[in-house]
């Protein structure tokens, strides 16, 4: 008996009724299910009554704006989320892909570069490219810390504390689980945690390097985990063990 493929479920979260319309007509006139939402409000809803393969988020809605719904949509599992800005809002958009978010698109958009996006980012999730990678379902021992894959928790061995990762500190630290003391390119870096490619000066590695340095290190300032190479990018400098 022949399995009915899964037709991926995108939900679109925007304030504008226009924008919600036209994206869901569009989506589903290209052979997905759509559903939408005017703010966070009623995507906690929908995301409760129903499972969801991808989120197209506005940042800017009244009440709870993206980036809070980013964030918190980021700590608690592994929703991909698409974000939209407002044109020149550089701003937005990197704080956005430092608190979890898969991609980015400014408005106004062509809806096929929409549709683009959309399908890159469920190929990425498709091919087992998920965070965890070839660590999931272990709990992993490096330095005076263990990570619980499942529940995306950093424990103290000593101390039994635990320190939740958002989605995108969970991503870059199982990179580096993945490849310990090779030295990895920012570049690199960058396409392993979202696929994509650094534009000039694009930061968003360094500040989640020192977001995750702020979490595993005992000094930040004087990182000994994570270490910076001249010239050539980070090295997670440590043995890995998987218990």
């Amino acid at each position: 008996m022949t399995e009915t493929p899964h037709i991926p479920s995108i939900l679109i979260v925007d304030d504008h009724r226009e924008i919600r319309d036209a994206v869901t007509r569009y989506l589903k006139k290209n052979g997905f299910r759509a559903d939408s939402a005017k703010d966070a409000v009623e995507m906690d809803a929908k995301l409760a009554a129903g499972r969801f393969d991808l989120l197209v988020l506005d940042v800017m809605m009244p009440g709870e704006d993206g980036l809070s719904v980013c964030r918190r949509l980021s700590s608690q599992g592994q929703l991909p989320i698409l974000m939209l800005t407002a044109l020149g809002e550089e701003t937005d958009r990197i704080i956005g892909l430092e608190i979890g978010a898969d991609d980015y698109l400014p408005k106004p958009f062509n809806p096929r570069e929409l549709l683009a996006r959309i399908k890159a980012i469920l190929r990425r999730h498709s091919r087992n490219e998920l965070a965890a990678g070839t660590l999931s379902g272990h709990k992993v021992q490096f330095a005076n810390w263990t990570l619980d894959t499942d529940r995306r928790v950093l424990i103290n061995p000593d101390t039994k504390a635990e320190t939740p990762l958002t989605t995108a500190e969970f991503k870059l630290l199982t990179v580096f689980l993945e490849r310990p003391r090779f030295v990895l390119s920012r570049d690199q870096l960058l396409d392993l945690t979202s696929g994509r490619s650094a534009h000039v000066f694009d930061r968003t590695i360094d500040n989640q390097i020192s977001r995750l340095r702020r979490k595993i290190e005992t000094d930040a300032g004087r990182p000994e985990l994570i270490t910076t190479v001249r010239g050539g990018g980070y090295c997670l400098s440590t043995d890995v063990k998987n218990l």
